[in-house]
């Protein structure tokens, strides 16, 4: 039988495992995976990754200074914009990467602590697009601050270390789950039964209390003494509280080849970790005047002063050009400009293939992943790429062998989802979303592909200095 003939012409996405092929090349892929795990493994909240990330800039020489030509500011501590200047005038744009720090999650209500049958719980209302039962029965974290009314802000971490504790929400046991086998998942799994296990140990009863008795909600009691003891706060300082409830424990490599990265929060923190390095590590004489922005409030629509629909970026702009341009406009600087939405989109699920329309998802593997357009539906809720700038960035990843694929989430009608692509998008500049695709998006433990996460890196900085 004759072989198959195939065109010239015709385009097939390249696995990036046969780009990245030099063992040297291998080796310091991982090298920056091994830096991207323990990133991951550290900042799991907001403001974590805010605070990293200025940590990271200031270390590489960005100052407080609008002035000055590597400038870094943050807002609340969720939010960050960072200038890199160029040799070219602020009129003629920004070069801006885009992503966000918040990861879906489950935080603790303004009363949280209760006892029932025995335990101490705190109750929690869900943070962002996630599927409950995906949080019951395994170990958790809790991260936050917990804000006094003298002024005092106290830090949490309680469940990363080897001798901490952690936390859990118990499920119920399949000898008593007949009726809820039969339910939907959204009936079977309520966000009210969310409760995170505190402790199931009474408080002990002083001299002189009457022989054998307890004292309403004992265990509570024990728990508040507790928290006092050791933290010197009070059930009041809860309510002004910030604290997550998070996945306990490391990322790590998934797969006997390594070939994997596993841990919470990749949507989307790969594209923080992988934003901020290109910012880092790019060539300082380049031309182009170069952004990095990491917004909160994405997976919730972006709303809020640190979201995307603030005005704190150009807030961040204005003071710039007051101090290095202050004759340029700044609707001359946005429309000038030139933007990545640097978010994740859906993999190829293996399993679950039907979710997809094959020729257009985006498979692990095959290099980060354009998509020209997202929303659900219609398109509704999209900021749709403009045919020559799609064309640009191809041609800046190519000429640098760097490898690339184009995707969509999901089948239509079927799905879909949003970024902050839209809200650049309104202030007239080309952008377009670019990021690694995932599998068990909003899970925690999300996985992405090394040579993925190497491939965003080199798309970033190929971004920056072209």
């Amino acid at each position: 039988m004759p072989k198959e003939q195939t065109s010239a012409a015709a385009y097939t996405a390249k696995n990036a495992w046969t780009v990245y092929k030099d063992e040297a090349v291998r080796a310091t892929m991982h090298s920056f995976c091994d830096d991207y795990i323990d990133f991951l493994s550290s900042c799991k909240t907001e403001r974590e990754t805010i605070a990293y990330c200025e940590r990271v800039l200031k270390e590489h020489g960005f100052s407080s200074n609008p002035a000055d030509r590597a400038y870094v500011t943050t807002l609340r501590g969720k939010a960050l914009f960072a200038l890199r200047r160029g040799s070219r005038p602020l009129s003629q744009g920004v070069h801006i990467i885009a992503a966000h720090g918040d990861c879906p999650r489950l935080d603790f209500k303004q009363h949280p602590i209760v006892e029932q049958a025995g335990f101490a719980q705190a109750k929690t209302h869900y943070y962002g697009g996630l599927r409950k039962y995906q949080w019951l029965a395994r170990p958790l974290a809790l991260h936050g601050i917990i804000a006094k009314d003298d002024g005092t802000v106290v830090p949490v971490c309680i469940g990363e270390q080897p001798d901490d504790p952690v936390f859990a929400i118990e499920d119920l046991l399949p000898h008593l789950a007949q009726k809820q086998v039969t339910q939907t998942v959204k009936e079977a799994f309520e966000g009210e039964k969310l409760n995170i296990i505190l402790g199931n140990r009474p408080k002990e009863q002083k001299d002189g209390d009457e022989e054998g008795g307890s004292c309403p909600e004992s265990v509570k009691s024990a728990i508040l003494d507790l928290l006092f003891e050791r933290y010197n706060v009070r059930e009041e300082d809860f309510i002004s509280a910030e604290l997550q409830v998070v996945p306990a424990g490391r990322a790590a490599y998934v797969g006997l080849d390594r070939s994997l990265v596993g841990g919470y929060g990749q949507d989307d923190r790969i594209c923080v970790y992988t934003a901020l390095r290109a910012l880092c590590d790019m060539d300082k004489d380049q031309d182009a005047n170069c952004a990095l922005i990491i917004w909160d409030k994405e997976e919730i629509g972006s709303d809020g002063a640190t979201g995307a629909s603030s005005r704190f970026f150009s807030y961040c702009l204005e003071d710039v050009l007051q101090a290095q341009e202050p004759a340029t406009p700044l609707r001359h600087v946005h429309l000038a400009s030139k933007a990545l939405s640097a978010d994740v989109t859906a993999g190829l699920d293996p399993d679950y293939q039907d979710a997809h329309e094959k020729t257009n998802a985006a498979a692990l593997g095959f290099g980060t992943c354009f998509e020209k357009y997202g929303g659900s539906g219609g398109k509704y809720g999209s900021s749709e790429a403009h045919a020559e700038f799609f064309a640009e960035l191809r041609g800046i990843l190519n000429r640098r062998s760097i490898p690339w694929q184009a995707g969509e989430l999901g089948r239509v009608d079927h799905g879909g989802g949003g970024t902050v692509a839209l809200f650049l998008a309104a202030w007239g500049m080309n952008v377009i979303d670019c990021g690694p695709a995932l599998l068990s998006m909003h899970s925690p433990f999300e996985l992405s592909s090394v040579v993925d996460i190497y491939s965003a890196y080199m798309a970033y900085k190929a971004f920056y200095e072209a």
